[in-house]
């Protein structure tokens, strides 16, 4: 007797997934935008998605990795530098009928009621008014609001504009929704609440949505709602792994097989956010270098509470999130700085406290900013060489400007904004140089 194929198989292996017609594809695709000195700067590159029917599938990665980029791009909002978008088999050439987006913010407008935002999700459609009316009506129950129809956004809880702005997504009757940090905004509870929600929406098959493209920075998250993952590693954005999560729904948090595609997607995030530390400023030199958006206060921190005696210097990246009540997203900068100025290790998804970082925790307070100093002008080159244009002028000073336009020769803007202000944070706290930012000039 032939054995039985596993019920979301064929006897030929592929999934009933794989079988499914796309609904969005992506090949080849790039995004480039312009430098100050109009060289192409790339923030995507190569990227391959299909997404089909019957799909949630996740876009993961770090801020920086062009997660949002890219779903612009796969909602027709912003145009591809090279290869193509097709959405159900013909080229995307902007935004399409059929698709709708939730966006991280709730993006209603203050003056107009709850009903009157949710209509606004058929304002170009040539639906008579009472069609309108009836559709937004439909939208607002479907998505718990009935009895708020009448309701102004400053009524509302932040979970309840969400709960709008789902509601406008879903009013256009869409067959692909694209969804950008939807949750994020939310605290913990909300946010918990919503996913379930919607997701009960996704599986009893309450509304025409045929796939989801989501954007996500939490990994649990991707794990609760997806059924393939995409990791996105960044500068440029390029897809670096793929995971299917083949648990049935709901799903629970605490199951081992949960556990291990959260443990294996902190390994693939960490081992990136190592490579970047240690290979992004041999690569693109100094200027090259992005700094994370942390301060030297939360770095101290974080190394003094690897320190303590619950951790003894060497933790699992997601038990240490855990204790310290931190997103990934906040917790991953913090470790790929760590681990750029050598006071930690990253390893698969783990993260230990070097020698220097040991000897770190034990210093006092000047001690400590010495060797800050030492490993800053060692290890982020960028820093070094506002040392060295300060020692080369004349009154040791020099505006912020001519940094910027260094930094932006070779950085999008956003992260150029970053990374100086990080500069500006770790050099002050080394010692290495002032910063007046009224006068917007750097110096002793």
């Amino acid at each position: 007797m032939p054995a039985l194929a596993h019920p979301e198989t064929t006897l030929d292996g592929k999934s009933q997934r794989d079988l499914a017609a796309p609904v969005l594809e992506l090949a080849q695709v790039g995004m480039s935008f312009a430098r100050p000195s109009g060289e192409p700067l790339p923030v995507l590159v190569d990227i391959d998605v299909t997404l089909r029917e019957g799909e949630i599938l996740g876009l993961l990665g770090r801020s920086g990795s062009g997660k949002s980029t890219l779903l612009r791009v796969a909602a027709g909002l912003a145009r591809q530098s090279a290869g193509r978008v097709l959405y159900r088999g013909a080229p995307l050439e902007g935004p399409a009928e059929g698709i709708a987006v939730v966006f991280q913010t709730f993006a209603l407008y203050p003056w107009l009621t709850v009903l009157a935002n949710v209509e606004l999700g058929l304002d170009a459609s040539a639906l008579a008014p009472a069609v309108v009316r009836e559709r937004a009506m439909s939208a607002i129950e479907m998505i718990g609001l009935d009895g708020f129809e009448s309701a102004f956004p400053r009524e509302l809880s932040g979970g309840m504009r969400q709960r709008v702005g789902f509601a406008r997504a879903l009013v256009s009757e869409p067959k692909l929704l694209l969804m950008d940090e939807p949750f994020s905004a939310l605290d913990v509870l909300t946010a918990e609440t919503l996913r379930s929600d919607f997701l009960d929406l996704w599986t009893q098959r309450q509304t025409p949505i045929e796939a989801v493209l989501m954007v996500t920075h939490n990994i649990e998250e991707a794990v609760l709602m997806c059924d393939r993952i995409h990791v996105l590693g960044g500068h440029p954005g390029h897809v670096v792994a793929t995971l299917n999560v083949p648990l049935p729904r709901p799903r629970n948090r605490l199951d081992p097989a949960f556990r291990a595609i959260v443990d294996a997607l902190y390994g693939i995030l960490t081992a990136r956010l190592a490579e970047s530390a240690n290979g992004e400023g041999a690569v693109h030199g100094a200027f090259g270098l992005r700094l994370p958006a942390v301060s030297s206060h939360r770095l101290v921190g974080i190394v003094d509470a690897l320190a303590a005696a619950a951790h003894d210097g060497h933790a699992e990246l997601a038990a240490l999130g855990a204790a310290l009540m931190l997103k990934p997203d906040e917790l991953f900068p913090v470790a790929a700085a760590l681990h750029l100025l050598a006071f930690a290790e990253l390893k698969e998804h783990t993260i230990k406290l070097t020698a220097a970082g040991r000897m770190f925790v034990h210093a006092d307070d000047a001690e400590r900013k010495r060797l800050f100093r030492e490993h800053v002008v060692q290890f982020v080159p960028f820093i070094a060489h506002i040392r060295e244009v300060l020692d080369e002028r004349e009154g040791h000073c020099a505006p912020r400007a001519r940094f910027e336009l260094e930094l932006e020769d070779h950085l999008h803007r956003a992260d150029a904004e970053t990374t100086l202000r990080t500069a500006i944070d770790w050099g002050r706290y080394a010692g290495l140089f002032s910063y007046d930012d009224h006068t917007r000039t750097f110096g002793d």
